[in-house]
């Protein structure tokens, strides 16, 4: 245990100071899981950098000690991805926050990592620009965990996610040295490293800075909310629109689940017998929203929309937006937990994937409801359930694991934005004969030649497996302290 070892929390003590360490049990319960609640450790001691210096120092004293550790942001990670599996030391980036330049001209921002997403589009109002990616979670999502997770959004559709919109990076690699990659300069020369280190899930080190690309305010918007009487009539409407060649900038899907808790919280008017609805959003030249919006319409209405609605206002488009945003809060009416999946199909097989889940619920008696990005296909369904019961959470496990096995026999992929955290580790290769047997029916986005190429990326940058282990392989860590130990004996001792 970390707070058995003295000197190192005396260590961490000095470069961060008594009062951005916390090492006492009834604080470190705070920090045992993040948006997945399935899965649960307790960090040994969490620290709070203020500056990249303090973070290098930390890194460094971890790889002196050989104690694991786990950059996190924010916590709304949905896949585990803050998990400190092995225990160590977490490193919170929450107080590195801020907004160190905005360049109009050049068309980038660079800011610290614990910068909430939200505050970057509030400090950029009446600018003439905005930042695309956009996560449900983007009032209390960092930019940091973005990067890490590769975050997508409403607005992904058309903009793109996060990788596409970051420019540069420094970052402090797991041996404790210091390196940018990439930075405000467009197609630096060399290998991409800022796009090879979004996504990789805290597994390449501890995010410092970030230089992101501004995008500008479109001219206009026109913001809709198609009523369904069933979900399948509103995936086919989904397949009708992309079919067209029409790209929104948003098309997002809520079934009857989420309008009652939404209708239940807000207010704002939902059919509370509509088997679904589309929030559809199209953005661009004024002279051409319109044009746009009306063959949206038509699709829609020749799929079956009952009616179709558009927000006459920038108030009225505030509000839906506000309800789309604020969906997974509004769970909290209906049940006392929840775990949220996240895989992608493609838009053609959305059908087949929702009955599927609709199936999957009535064979493990689980209520699931659904909110998702249907424009790309990511799906997000919603499984219900009471933590405190673990019958419940083992069929919620076993539910979670045959949906997204079915996403993948459709084509598709185990996740979309939420990245492979700890949940979806098992889903990366079949387990090796000495590992195991592959359970029933078991789809597998790789075979172990993948996963090998990129371990062997993995091990350059993070050699000794401290940072972030048990993530996203499921080699170099997938097995927590007990790969740790066989990987490095003795390593455990000196915890």
């Amino acid at each position: 245990m970390v707070s058995a070892n003295q000197p190192l929390l005396a260590g961490l003590r000095q470069i961060l100071g008594q009062e951005n360490v916390i090492a006492t049990e009834d604080e470190l319960i705070v920090y045992e899981c993040d948006g997945y609640v399935v899965e649960k450790r307790v960090p040994d001691v969490v620290v709070f950098p203020t500056s990249t210096r303090q973070i290098v120092e930390t890194v460094q004293l971890c790889n002196e000690y050989e104690v694991p550790f786990v950059p996190r942001g924010a916590g709304t990670s949905l896949a585990g991805g803050t998990l400190p599996v092995g225990g160590g030391v977490m490193i919170c980036l929450t107080r590195m926050r801020e907004i160190e330049e905005i360049n109009l001209r050049d068309g980038y921002a660079v800011v610290q990592p614990g910068v909430v997403n939200v505050h970057l589009t509030q400090r950029l109002k009446g600018t003439g620009y905005h930042y695309a990616p956009d996560p449900s979670s983007q009032g209390a999502c960092t930019i940091g965990g973005n990067v890490a997770t590769n975050s997508g959004g409403p607005h992904t559709l058309k903009y793109g996610v996060t990788v596409n919109h970051v420019m540069g990076a420094e970052v402090v690699l797991p041996d404790g040295q210091l390196m940018q990659f990439g930075g405000p300069c467009e197609d630096t020369p060399g290998y991409d490293l800022a796009g090879l280190f979004v996504g990789s899930e805290g597994t390449f080190g501890v995010v410092t800075r970030v230089w992101v690309r501004l995008t500008r305010d479109p001219e206009a918007y026109r913001t809709m909310l198609g009523v369904f009487d069933t979900v399948r009539d509103a995936t086919e409407a989904i397949s009708a629109i992309i079919g067209a060649g029409i790209v929104p900038a948003a098309l997002e899907m809520m079934d009857n689940g989420i309008i009652a808790a939404l209708e239940d919280a807000f207010h704002f008017g939902f059919p509370l017998d509509a088997g679904a609805v589309l929030l559809m959003e199209v953005d661009g030249l004024e002279v051409a929203v319109d044009e746009e919006a009306n063959r949206i319409e038509s699709l829609c209405e020749q799929n079956g929309a009952r009616e179709v609605r558009s927000a006459n206002s920038p108030a009225e488009r505030q509000l839906l937006w506000k309800c789309r945003k604020q969906a997974f809060g509004a769970i909290g009416r209906l049940s006392p937990s929840y775990c949220t999946q996240d895989g992608v199909v493609p838009r053609t097989r959305l059908p087949e994937i929702l009955e599927f889940i609709q199936a999957t619920g009535e064979k493990y008696g689980l209520q699931i409801v659904n909110v998702f990005h249907a424009g790309d296909g990511n799906i997000h369904p919603i499984l219900l359930f009471d933590e405190r019961d673990q019958e419940q959470t083992q069929r919620v496990i076993a539910a979670g694991d045959e949906i997204l096995s079915k996403c993948l026999e459709l084509g598709g992929s185990v996740t979309g934005e939420h990245g492979i955290g700890v949940e979806k580790v098992s889903f990366m290769c079949p387990p090796t004969a000495e590992s195991g047997q592959t359970p029933e029916g078991r789809r597998y986005l790789f075979t172990h030649t993948d996963v090998d190429v990129m371990n062997s990326i993995r091990v350059v940058f993070n050699p000794m497996g401290l940072c972030s282990p048990g993530k996203l392989l499921p080699t170099a860590g997938a097995c927590g302290m007990e790969h740790i130990e066989r990987s490095h004996p003795g390593r455990q001792a000196a915890m």
